[in-house]
């Protein structure tokens, strides 16, 4: 029998559960609760929770950035930049039950429509080595911003990429 799956609002109380699941999916990149506290608090509609018949299997958390500029890992934003030009994606993350349940592309439509709304014209990621080949298939392209972007790439541990897209839609 196949699992009912899909995308809903982040809330305050899934905290724990989105805890657990970066635990799982992004053990070498660990953050703390508070950071994806803060970005469920400044911007709520960039904050969903995959179920699969009632039980969270995945979140991804999004939020308004400066292109060439992606927060360092694990650090608290304070406050949503002025002036921003991109919805950037600070994390998704999927437990391998996730997989073939169309959840990675119904994230990526989530993604381009909240960011047309929203009148964004860019969607810009930071991607881990292992999936580089993922979000180069979805048209993401790396972005070389010099030696400042490299330093802030570098909280993240070796090997990362700064991508960026247009807003498809």
């Amino acid at each position: 029998m196949r699992m009912k799956a899909g995308w809903r609002a982040m809330e305050t109380a899934d905290l724990d559960r989105v805890m657990a699941i970066a635990e799982v999916v992004h053990p070498d990149y660990p953050e703390d609760r508070a950071v994806f506290a803060e970005r469920l608090a400044l911007y709520p509609d960039g904050c969903a929770m995959a179920d699969a018949d009632g039980i969270g299997i995945g979140y991804i958390v999004l939020h308004p950035g400066r292109l060439g500029v992606p927060p360092p890992l694990d650090s608290p934003l304070g406050a949503l930049p002025e002036a921003p030009d991109c919805l950037y994606l600070h994390d998704v993350a999927l437990l391998p039950a996730a997989r073939g349940l169309g959840l990675g592309a119904a994230a990526l439509e989530r993604m381009d429509a909240l960011a047309a709304r929203q009148g964004f014209r860019w969607l810009a990621l930071t991607s881990t080595p292992g999936a580089r080949a993922f979000w180069d298939a979805q048209g993401f392209l790396p972005q070389d911003g010099g030696a400042g972007l490299a330093a802030k790439l570098a909280s993240y541990g070796g090997g990362m990429t700064y991508m960026t897209r247009p807003v498809k839609g």
